[in-house]
């Protein structure tokens, strides 16, 4: 590879501008997710079934769609009841908020699945596929907070 061409590619690159920076980092996040998907379809398929390799895409996109949904809704609503506060009570309540709205994304996301995908893509096990669900969207976020770690730690 030349250096002009890994200029290109650096994404510290000045000509690079915020609508490319975040193409970027969400292509990355969805082949992340679309790794997490198929190392589970694979190793724990009592727990994750997903018939054909391009599901798994489609459902790394919606579930990253999904997942920057709740994102944003969740620091909407903490900005609109808490911005301003502090306090014991309001760190409680907003800590009780964001779970809450975290933990019910969740089963909203697992919903859209089986509706986007019936029988094609299923969780399975406990709480009708609740738990793994969940740990397998937990193990999405760590890895693509982990790949964030490396990039971080590889500047200059």
């Amino acid at each position: 590879m030349t250096s002009q061409e890994e200029q290109e590619l650096s994404l510290s690159n000045p000509s690079f501008n915020e609508k490319q920076r975040l193409f970027i980092r969400y292509v990355v996040a969805i082949l992340v997710d679309l790794t997490v998907l198929s190392l589970f379809n694979e190793f724990w398929p009592e727990y994750l079934f997903i018939d054909t390799f391009s599901l798994s895409l489609f459902a790394a996109v919606i579930l990253q769609v999904l997942l920057q949904l709740t994102l944003k809704a969740e620091h909407k609503v903490a900005h609109y009841f808490f911005h301003g506060k502090s306090g014991l009570k309001t760190n409680i309540l907003r800590a009780i908020t964001a779970w809450s709205m975290i933990f019910v994304s969740k089963l909203i996301m697992l919903k859209a699945l089986s509706i986007a995908f019936g029988s094609s893509v299923v969780f399975g096990g406990p709480v009708h596929g609740v738990v793994a669900f969940v740990v397998i969207i937990t193990t999405m976020i760590l890895a693509e907070q982990v790949l964030i770690k490396i990039y971080n730690l590889l500047a200059d």
